[in-house]
């Protein structure tokens, strides 16, 4: 996860990007949820967890795995962007079913009007309710502890979190990147209320000197994944750095594409599943525009707007079937798959093995993608600007009208 804001963008802006990194053969679909109102004892049914409903909800786009309720990452209408990274503590994960980090990264865009207030409602869900369930549609379980980056207009915050218990780090300026590990040092901005109770008693903080929440929550010896994660925290911050005072939303695609750095995996177990960059302007008077992938391995993808606007044209070809009884609700669970495969990536998919299988042909065919992608980078960029005003409607047909010239050029 990566955030860039003034003076390190290269305009008045700040802008968001999550690489997703999952099961490899796991799909990814993109899912807009308008705003809602809801009754009173209402509930919501998560991916484990049934939890009470509020009275109103956010319109939200998800870039998710496709059996699960929560997301890996996404936005809301008022331009707050949140995406999470998995982490091992000292606190040990519990087999038993709670709130996955994807639960309370959906939950968090519904119902936080800014990056602050989505903070507060992860934090006080996951205080009341746990966090814990395989994150992994297999029968073997895979289960973590979680750490966020949220960001808004005008700030953006590191959640990270051990258990039920959490600390938080405001970012005003410059830019911040997060990995699979603990990171917020002494710099904690907000914390549960028996963090440091809880480190003294455990004996993992003596209660002298200042307070470190990674130190003290860390684990002495780190899991390979965590281990790796570290360089990838390294070669990410070193290239935000590189290009300070000048980052745009191509700067973040460019480093979200980076195999070399491992910050785009592509392993036989794990690969990027998915991809997103956000430009959310401080002019509230302009809109934020969000880039969505919808397909594995973004050096190989093409990034496609997305705009909140009423009367949004749906986009069924980045939607997965859906299956009666819900594979994932089914106990014991994971024990049948299916194929959830939706119409882009079936495509993006065949594109790739041409690729692979001819090399001469798949360098044309990534470069038809790239001009393709940069029509849209170049259209945004005047809407950015203020320099073209598109009519409603081309704005609510943008992400459908994208992702099928895309799948016409496959």
């Amino acid at each position: 996860c990566f955030v860039a804001m003034p003076p390190h963008t290269a305009g008045p802006a700040v802008i968001f990007a999550k690489n997703a990194d999952r099961p490899r053969h796991e799909v990814q679909e993109i899912l807009y949820v308008p705003a809602a109102t809801h009754q009173p004892g209402d509930k919501v049914q998560c991916t484990y967890l049934e939890i009470e409903q509020v009275e109103r909800t956010h319109g939200v786009v998800l870039s998710r795995p496709a059996w699960l309720w929560g997301a890996e990452m996404g936005a809301n209408e008022h331009g707050v962007c949140v995406g999470n990274e998995g982490v091992w503590t000292r606190e040990a994960v519990g087999e038993e079913e709670a709130l996955l980090g994807m639960d309370l990264v959906r939950l968090g865009l519904e119902r936080g009007s800014s990056a602050r207030e989505a903070v507060g409602v992860i934090t006080s869900l996951l205080e009341r309710y746990g966090q814990g369930g395989s994150c992994k549609e297999e029968p073997e379980p895979f289960i973590y502890h979680n750490t966020f980056l949220l960001a808004d207009r005008t700030e953006a915050w590191v959640l990270e979190t051990a258990g039920r218990y959490w600390a938080a780090q405001q970012i005003r300026e410059g830019s911040h990147n997060i990995s699979n590990q603990l990171s917020i040092g002494r710099e904690v901005t907000a914390e549960h209320v028996g963090l440091r109770q809880r480190a003294l008693s455990q004996g993992w903080w003596s209660g002298e000197g200042e307070f470190s929440f990674s130190e003290a929550f860390s684990l002495p010896q780190q899991p390979p994944r965590m281990e790796a994660a570290k360089a990838r925290q390294r070669a990410g911050r070193e290239l935000l750095q590189q290009h300070a005072g000048h980052i745009t939303a191509e700067t973040l695609m460019a480093i979200l594409r980076d195999k070399a750095s491992g910050i785009c995996v592509d392993s036989e177990g794990l690969c990027t599943a998915g991809s997103m960059v956000s430009v959310l302007p401080q002019d509230p008077a302009l809109p934020c525009v969000h880039f969505f992938t919808a397909t594995p391995d973004p050096s190989r993808s093409v990034f496609k707007p997305f705009v909140f606007v009423d009367n949004l044209k749906p986009t069924p070809q980045v939607r997965s079937p859906l299956f009666h009884p819900l594979p994932a609700k089914q106990l014991p669970r994971f024990r049948s798959s299916v194929d959830r495969r939706h119409e882009l990536y079936r495509r993006h998919q065949a594109a790739l093995e041409l690729m692979e299988r001819d090399q001469d042909r798949g360098q044309k065919l990534l470069e038809t993608l790239r001009g393709l992608e940069q029509q849209g980078l170049e259209g945004m960029k005047e809407l950015l600007e203020g320099r073209v005003a598109p009519a409603p409607q081309e704005l609510s047909d943008l992400f459908f009208d994208c992702v099928e010239a895309e799948m016409k050029f496959y």
